[in-house]
């Protein structure tokens, strides 16, 4: 992925930049990230907090994830789209949605987890490290 990305929701509402490349990114089949993408899985690029610079006004749904953490999933309130979400594990950590790309063929996924929760019908690389449930802290995380 270039290292100054840019994306927004669906109507401009909300946006965002970043001069920094991802510090990871990936496909999480969980079934929070089904159910909030409308699909088999959810494909988010990773920043560091303070190198993402997010405008407008975000609305969040609070959810608890399989591991007891608290995670927020942040939404265009005039559109809907989902834009970023905010993983209460690693708190300096934020995720944009691949889809929110201005450019969305940047996007390169490095890790595909929750992989037994996959549904058939939603095939991934079988080329990239692929993890059960959550993977370990990536490099850069801490």
């Amino acid at each position: 992925m270039k290292s100054s990305i840019s994306g927004r929701c669906a109507c401009g509402a909300v946006h965002y930049e970043a001069d920094t490349p991802p510090v990871f990114s990936m496909q999480c089949h969980c079934r929070d990230c089904q159910r909030a993408t409308g699909s088999g899985h959810a494909n988010m690029a990773i920043f560091a907090r303070t190198s993402l610079r997010l405008h407008g006004e975000v609305r969040y749904h609070t959810v608890t994830t399989d591991m007891g953490h608290l995670a927020r999933r942040g939404f265009c309130p005039q559109c809907g789209s989902p834009v970023v979400g905010e993983p209460g594990a690693v708190p300096h950590l934020i995720g944009v949605h691949a889809a929110s790309l201005d450019d969305p063929s940047v996007f390169a996924p490095s890790a595909v987890l929750y992989t037994k929760r996959a549904y058939p019908w939603d095939v991934t690389s079988a080329e990239l490290p692929r993890f059960e449930t959550m993977m370990p802290p990536p490099p850069g995380a801490n």
